[in-house]
């Protein structure tokens, strides 16, 4: 199967982290008519770029692919539930609705790593749809054999593109399976499930480790991984404060944050095969309850998608925050469900 694009073969592709082709971009998915915002980043905003000419609708999640040449989005609310569109930067023309559409209200998208595949949760049987992709879609893959048992929440592959997750509602509210331009046999359960319904989920940058954002205290449970869940990792001393909307490792693996359904918005610990002592707060909060977060690839920003305007907020990161970068000069107009940063960010 293709490689995953490493940040190596990436920079030879003209598309490194640093000094990369396609300049830095920020983009954010929010419930209004035209959900979707994404603006240049330079250790701040500049100018939002211009609206695509086919607006998508009520946005509740949004990726780059990892060459930064694509843009997806999904909507929460109207059909077709997802959108993707060159991006260069700036917005091409949207491109054709996959034939078989995802089979309701989608909650999260996501690239594999090698960009050849895009995965949707959504909320009606089967609760996860993947496409083919190579600008464009490709005909939908089977669903997999042993289906998720609710609503997809969220989606993410392995770092090696190998397994497919989907933090998904009702029992066992994870489920993981092989990769290989298409679904294997779903993996067994871990031992110790989450407690709720899942919301988010993220593998480390390592690939060893798994983590899953869910409604039910203690809001976010880790576990070791090597084609199968290890016994869960302990929790961490002081807990989110609610629901865990998002899950996220920094680029480096040594720090998770997750994005929390209170007025905190967003908390972040130290990571080394467990939590350290979690970190200060922001000195400026995101305002409102959070919903989506970012590490940028360099791993020197932070961003949180929230229900209070400004609905994103972004902050320097180095072992903790740093003081909020300004808000956009122009700002989405509904409460945000998701953001991403482009290679180069």
């Amino acid at each position: 199967m293709p490689l995953p694009i490493t940040r190596g073969a990436a920079s030879a592709l003209g598309f490194g982290l640093f000094g990369s082709t396609l300049s830095a971009s920020i983009a954010v998915a929010f419930s209004d008519s035209n959900g979707l915002f994404v603006y240049p980043w330079a250790s701040g905003f500049g100018t939002k770029y211009s609206n695509p000419a086919s607006l998508p609708q009520y946005g509740a999640k949004t990726a780059f692919s990892p060459l930064g040449n694509f843009i997806a989005y999904v909507s929460d609310s109207s059909s077709p539930y997802i959108a993707v569109y060159p991006w260069s930067p700036g917005f091409g023309t949207k491109y054709s609705n996959p034939s078989t559409l995802p089979a309701g209200a989608s909650l999260d998208v996501t690239f594999s790593p090698s960009g050849n595949d895009i995965a949707v949760a959504h909320n009606n049987s089967p609760y996860i749809s993947v496409y083919p992709w190579s600008s464009g879609f490709g005909t939908k893959y089977a669903n997999p054999s042993t289906l998720p048992t609710g609503t997809g929440g969220g989606v993410a592959f392995n770092p090696a593109g190998t397994a497919l997750a989907l933090a998904h509602a009702s029992s066992p509210n994870v489920s993981v399976y092989p990769w290989s331009s298409g679904f294997g046999s779903k993996y067994a359960n871990p031992s110790t499930l989450p407690t709720g319904d899942g919301l988010g989920v993220a593998f480390n940058p390592a690939g060893n480790t798994i983590a899953i954002a869910h409604v039910t205290s203690p809001y976010v449970s880790v576990y070791p991984w090597s084609s199968g869940f290890g016994s869960k990792y302990a929790n961490p001393s002081i807990l989110p404060a609610d629901v865990g909307q998002q899950v996220r490792f920094n680029p480096a693996g040594d720090a998770i944050a997750i994005a929390v359904e209170n007025s905190t918005s967003v908390v972040a610990y130290p990571w080394s095969s467990g939590f350290g002592t979690k970190y200060a707060n922001p000195s400026t909060l995101p305002a409102g309850n959070g919903r989506g977060l970012a590490f940028a690839p360099s791993g020197n920003t932070i961003a949180v998608a929230s229900t209070a305007s400004p609905y994103v907020t972004t902050y320097p990161w180095s072992s903790g925050f740093g003081t909020k970068y300004s808000n956009p000069a122009t700002l989405p107009t509904s409460y945000c469900g998701g953001v991403a940063f482009s290679i180069g960010a």
